[in-house]
């Protein structure tokens, strides 16, 4: 392919394609580029492998450390597993690309994105997304595209299209909008507790570039002589289908038309209908053409079946605004809560219930030593201190299967719940914990990372964390038959899994804090979106009052099982000091008395022991070493040895000075025994700090009040 370049700008800010430079063997290939990152997207096709009933897509977003000049840690010195930020971008390209391709595709299909270059101004995620699809259309894959992604901004009242990491860390929006030329595909947002009004108005400023994007691919591929492929489905004997179709459809429909029914029950009855078809078909000659299809196409059955319960499930929300359980389209399913449900050793749990989906959050507070490292990612951001775990083991749908490492949805699911809740946390200056909630999930049936969301606000309130405003979060769904649109409220798992959409709002009272859709479906108009958008507010603020119900405020104190933390600031040139040669001093006073000691570069030091007194003991030793002495403080000290010429004296901890003999009394000494032991309890004043640091004490010219107010400082600081 000869080499292809196009730049598009949006307000100044540039995105550069390169086509036919990089990756010739690979189906299709583009790096693309804004400043200096630059990223490189792959599509490559194989063909279907035998026995495929689904479409076998693979993404994969890889970060190389060299793009940023930085050499991996570790003994291996090259990178390892993907870290988290990674997998959230293999997810943010697989979510807008997977739904513009046929239902009917079955080749492999693997995207690869690799990020060559990396500034500090322009992050690579909305890079990768839209070079996915432009490597897709060179690929001539079958594809309903263009499709492309750009992420908004807000600075001050202006939305700006790809914002650098500073602007959006000083804005109050997060936004990434994909579409395709049908409408909006995808949103993923994190916002500080923005209206909505301004979060659907972002969403139409966001597909406007989409719509700039998506206009500039179709001018590469004309340019190429390329067309985008979409061909027909492949014919299918209808025989089989027809077949179970007839005998299942009236069961199917009286079953979900029984809204007495749990989701157990409702299954078990339709696996019945499921298994008398199975059997009947067992039964049919071996050379009926019907069984022998069967035989030869063993999903045959399972997916029609499917495929029936969806119409029917479909229909009569679309007909009768009627779900399978009977709730209205808006309604939500009963709420429940609980906190403290565990024992104070956990610092803080909440059990939300809505439905069958049942998530137990819990909250562990920790020293500022546990933050988590990023430093082996390009994230331009070190560390974290909150960090929100998601787990859904099999029992949670009535499975049984090998319990693994969280995968990509696990690890989803908890990016999405953290980012909910990042806003509301109280500030470092005002709560210095490191905070990590584990949200379990414990029963499913639609809307668990929402589930998250509401049992962690819980947990933590729960935990005494004092939070800015309790968060919460709805799932909306959506059916779409031709022209008729249904928004669902609250959706339960059969109408995500037979939808066109997953629409995740949390937020307060307030305001939005996050937001994330998916679509089965190749693309929704705004208006569309606005309403899921409403309708979520009223679900969001229902559920809210629920959870107040149970505990309307954060907990005034911590678990007597966490840490207590004190926070210290001195002179960053005394951070040496305190650490001491090779770490010799801290784990001095660590060993001492038992406190953890954490010191930041700007002076900072948080001392933390479960035992209050530990850290107070430790918080005092570190106050004594690096107190700034000036000559006639007055201090209440402890002889610690004797020499012929005078006495030493510890004074504050870690801080000794010597009486000269000819300053222990106003009258002539003979021996410092004579007036002083070890372990006396002596006042004493500063006389002098020599030019070597060495201090000078006295015991003369102190006034009675200067040691009675020595003596009560000394008690206090004990």
């Amino acid at each position: 392919m000869a080499e292809v370049e196009k730049s598009i700008s949006f307000d100044g800010r540039d995105i550069r394609l390169k086509l036919g430079l990089l990756a010739p063997q690979a189906g299709g290939s583009v790096l693309i580029e804004s400043g200096d990152t630059a990223v490189l997207v792959t599509a490559t096709r194989a063909e279907a492998r035998e026995g495929i009933d689904f479409l076998p897509l693979t993404v994969d977003y890889e970060e190389r450390l060299y793009a940023a000049g930085r050499i991996p840690g570790g003994i291996m010195r090259r990178e390892g597993r993907p870290p988290e930020k990674a997998i959230l971008t293999s997810r943010l390209i697989d979510r807008p690309l997977r739904p513009l391709f046929p239902s009917w595709l079955r080749d492999d299909l693997q995207i690869v994105a690799l990020t060559l270059s990396m500034d500090e101004l322009v992050p690579p995620d909305v890079l990768a997304v839209t070079g996915a699809s432009i490597a897709t259309l060179i690929a001539q894959i079958p594809f309903n595209g263009p499709m492309a992604a750009v992420r908004v901004g807000l600075v001050g009242d202006d939305f700006i299209i790809n914002p650098t990491y500073a602007e959006i860390e000083a804005g109050d929006l997060d936004l990434i909008v994909a579409g395709s030329p049908e409408g909006v595909i995808m949103v993923e947002a994190g916002a500080n507790q923005l209206p909505e009004r301004d979060i659907i108005e972002a969403i139409d400023f966001g597909y406007e570039a989409v719509r700039d994007l998506i206009k500039a691919q179709l001018e590469i591929i004309a340019e190429l002589g390329l067309e985008i492929i979409q061909q027909a489905p492949p014919e299918v004997d209808q025989t089989l289908e027809n077949y179970i179709r007839d005998r299942a459809s009236d069961d199917i429909k009286k079953i979900l038309a029984q809204f007495e029914l749990t989701k157990p029950e409702r299954d078990a009855a339709l696996d019945v209908v499921k298994d008398t078809i199975a059997t009947a078909i067992v039964e049919l000659p071996e050379e009926d053409p019907i069984r022998l299809a069967a035989t030869a196409d063993k999903k045959a059955l399972g997916n029609t079946f499917k495929d029936i319960t969806k119409y029917f499930m479909r229909r009569q929300i679309v007909e009768d605004n009627i779900r399978v359980d009977g709730r209205k389209l808006d309604e939500v399913r009963p709420v429940s809560c609980q906190v403290g449900v565990l024992p104070k050793r956990v610092h803080g749990s909440g059990l939300f219930n809505r439905g069958l989906t049942q998530v137990l959050s819990n909250c562990t507070l920790g020293t500022p030593g546990d933050a988590q490292n990023l430093n082996d990612d390009l994230q331009t951001d070190q560390s974290k201190r909150y960090l929100h775990h998601y787990n859904f083991p099999p029992f949670s749908v009535g499975e049984t299967k090998p319990m693994r490492a969280p995968g990509r949805r696990e690890i989803g699911h908890g990016a999405l719940a953290e980012r909910a809740i990042l806003p509301i946390l109280p500030p470092k200056e005002q709560f210095p914990y490191v905070i990590r909630v584990v949200s379990e999930v414990l029963s499913s049936n639609g809307s668990t990372s929402m589930g998250s969301v509401c049992g962690s606000t819980l947990a933590l309130m729960d935990a005494g964390v004092p939070i800015i405003k309790p968060v919460s979060g709805a799932a909306m769904g959506l059916i779409k038959e031709g022209d008729e649109i249904r928004v669902l409220t609250d959706i339960q798992g059969i109408e995500d899994f037979l939808g066109d959409m997953d629409f995740k709002v949390a937020g307060t009272d307030t305001g939005i804090t996050a937001l994330q859709m998916d679509m089965k479906i190749s693309g929704l108009s705004l208006e569309t979106i606005a309403q899921a958008i409403h309708q979520a507010k009223e679900a969001r603020l229902h559920i809210l009052e629920k959870m107040l119900q149970t505990i309307d405020q954060p907990r005034t104190e911590t678990s007597p099982y966490a840490p207590r933390l004190l926070t210290i600031k001195i002179d960053s040139d005394m951070i040496g000091l305190v650490i001491g040669p090779g770490g010799k001093t801290i784990k001095g006073i660590t060993e001492e008395t038992g406190a953890k000691i954490d010191i930041e570069d700007d002076g900072t030091v948080t001392i933390s022991a479960v035992d209050e007194s530990k850290a107070k003991k430790a918080r005092n030793i570190i106050q004594g070493m690096t107190r700034k002495l000036h000559e006639g403080d007055v201090y209440a000290g402890r002889v610690t040895r004797i020499i012929p010429i005078g006495a030493f004296v510890e004074f504050l901890p870690g801080k000794e000075g010597m009486i000269h003999i000819s300053q222990l009394a106003d009258y002539r000494v003979g021996k410092v025994e004579d007036e002083v032991a070890v372990g006396d309890e002596v006042i004493i004043k500063v006389r002098e700090i020599d030019g070597k640091g060495r201090i000078n004490l006295t015991r003369l010219g102190i006034h009675p009040d200067q040691a009675a107010a020595a003596r009560e400082a000394a008690a206090v600081n004990r």
